[in-house]
């Protein structure tokens, strides 16, 4: 928990309710509509783990926030100029930018439990030694910067490891009021949070309030440290950290769903982050002081509660994109509105809308991503979701911020209103999908037979495999659709080419090739397929007249020929 980054938890919240620029497949619509309706926003509670960690998680998400006003003030204390303000955001944000995809592909290597309770014990560390030098009178500007630094950077190492584990959590159905769940306890949170550190700062001094947060971790490492994790059994080798971040992307190009969300994630992120940048300016101009602030953003977490709460009822009624794409407009309408109001009292009830819009957007979004992704290469796809989604949000704000300075604050939010708007167009080409697949491993290939391997042969490559089919002359056509479809399957879990190609001697003969980098890479694929994939595959095989011949053939250097 950061001086001012805040900690992973309130990271994933943030996302869910807007105050931060900082865990299996149905058959008919019929039986998609009842899944959406069939979890209240309460159910999750029954779960006991989420249950203590969300308890645990406000008691630690009160110490961030007093933490954070502690932080703000303790620089105004020791003179820090506006060179060390700005480095402070600086120091908080960076490290999110720099250490997203190494983290994402720590959570998928490492053991998430691990994992977690590992960059916890580091911020708790960290918490302690500010609080400490603090009271002993030792604490500089530049110490608070570097102090700052190092809780966003384990909490940036935290994020996608913390946001994985949800769906291992609870079930899948639930991940949406969960997500919900999360935006009530972090908005309550935001409103205990800075007013009692006012309070302990005013009776105790500033480090308390760091103690406070010090102590505040207590409760989530231990409920982590209670979780009985299931533990999964690889059979493939483990994954280089370099080579787990190459998988993610390759995997995300590959996957059209998931480059859906997070494109119009992206978009939506662009735009509505002048909602957030210019709101200072627009408190600031209907009340002098920091109360009319204050109140838009108490509206606006109350918003979010209240739109969690209907959130549930919305989608047992109507499609995830029916549902997302009206909060995204409501949101847009909302940034126009705040353009052209002037008084505080028509403010305040509009950002009540804009915190129920927001929240049921990004809800949804979050939890639609997480079910998108299986579970080897989960932590990496939410560190690409948080990168395009935090680097949307920081080019928005400074764009906004640059157009409101030139253009005035009512332009700047009108033309950012239109864009949120009309990035629903992109529900004509990149729907959002309606249900998600069954992600569960479907590991049917045959191992292949090796006549000789060593350790070293692991490592040896590239590796070319070759699939013959002998395909039914009627169904020609119907084959190279579908190869082409799996193709794309074939890169997603690790080939870097594929090709299809038919034999000029015989006529029905297709041959199917693809690289993979290694032999362990190309092992690990046998781990990748899901029961998703098994339509495709099945469809595949009914084109052809007999098994697939398959080939592995290992690159051969000149040293060993």
């Amino acid at each position: 928990m950061g001086a001012d980054g805040g900690s992973a938890r309130i990271w994933a919240a943030a996302c869910e309710t807007g105050a931060r620029g900082q865990g299996r497949l149905t058959d008919t619509a019929g039986e998609n509509l009842r899944a959406r309706g069939s979890s209240s926003l309460w159910r999750p509670l029954r779960v006991s783990t989420f249950r203590n960690l969300l308890v645990a998680d406000v008691v630690s998400d009160i110490g961030t926030f007093m933490q954070n006003v502690g932080a703000a003030w303790l620089r105004v204390s020791l003179g820090a100029g506006p060179i060390y303000v700005a480095l402070t955001q600086t120091a908080a944000s960076l490290p999110y930018l720099l250490l997203a995809l190494p983290a994402g592909s720590a959570g998928d290597i490492f053991d998430r439990r691990k994992l977690v309770l590992a960059t916890e014990s580091w911020m708790m560390g960290v918490a302690l030694l500010l609080a400490v030098l603090t009271i002993a009178g030792f604490m500089s500007p530049w110490l608070l910067l570097v102090l700052t630094f190092a809780l966003s950077a384990g909490d940036a190492f935290e994020t996608p490891t913390w946001r994985a584990i949800l769906p291992e959590l609870v079930p899948k159905d639930d991940l949406a009021p969960a997500s919900a769940l999360n935006g009530i306890e972090f908005n309550l949170a935001r409103a205990v949070g800075p007013a009692l550190a006012g309070v302990v700062i005013s009776v105790a001094g500033v480090a308390a309030a760091f103690v406070v947060n010090f102590v505040s971790f207590f409760g989530v490492i231990l409920v982590v440290a209670r979780w009985k994790r299931p533990i999964r059994k690889r059979t493939a080798p483990p994954e280089t950290l370099t080579g787990a971040t190459v998988a993610a992307i390759r995997y995300v190009r590959n996957s059209p769903t998931i480059l859906t969300v997070v494109v119009r994630t992206g978009a939506v992120m662009f735009f509505s982050s002048a909602l957030f940048a210019l709101l200072p300016t627009v408190g600031r101009s209907v009340n002098k002081t920091a109360i009319g602030y204050g109140i838009l953003l108490g509206c606006f977490g109350a918003g979010a509660i209240g739109g969690a709460l209907i959130m549930q009822s919305a989608r047992a009624r109507w499609s995830t994109e029916v549902v997302v794409s009206t909060g995204v407009v409501i949101l847009g309408l909302v940034i126009i509105a705040i353009g052209g109001l002037h008084r505080l009292s028509t403010l305040a009830p509009v950002m009540l809308v804009g915190g129920a819009a927001w929240v049921t957007f990004i809800s949804l979004i979050s939890a639609l991503v997480q079910n998108l992704a299986p579970d080897w290469v989960r932590a990496r796809v939410l560190a690409i979701f948080i990168l395009v989604s935090q680097g949307g949000f920081a080019l928005g704000s400074a764009a906004w911020g640059a157009v409101a300075q030139r253009a005035g604050i009512r332009i700047a939010l009108v033309c950012a209103g239109v864009g949120t708007i009309g990035s629903v167009m992109f529900v004509f080409f990149a729907r959002l999908p309606e249900s998600t697949a069954d992600l569960s491993p479907w590991n049917h290939w045959r191992m292949p037979v090796v006549v000789r391997e060593t350790t070293a042969d692991l490592h040896r490559g590239p590796v070319l495999v070759t699939v013959e089919y002998t395909v039914i002359p009627a169904r020609e056509a119907e084959f190279v659709a579908a190869i082409h479809q799996y193709g794309r399957i074939r890169r997603r879990d690790g080939a870097y080419r594929w090709g299809i190609f038919r034999d000029t001697e015989v006529a029905d003969r297709y041959l199917e090739i693809f690289l993979v980098n290694s032999w362990a890479e190309h092992l690990r694929q046998h781990e990748r397929q899901t029961q998703a994939d098994r339509e495709l595959e099945q469809g595949l095989s009914s084109y052809v007249a007999a098994d697939p011949k398959v080939h592995h053939l290992i690159h051969v250097n000149s040293i060993e020929t």
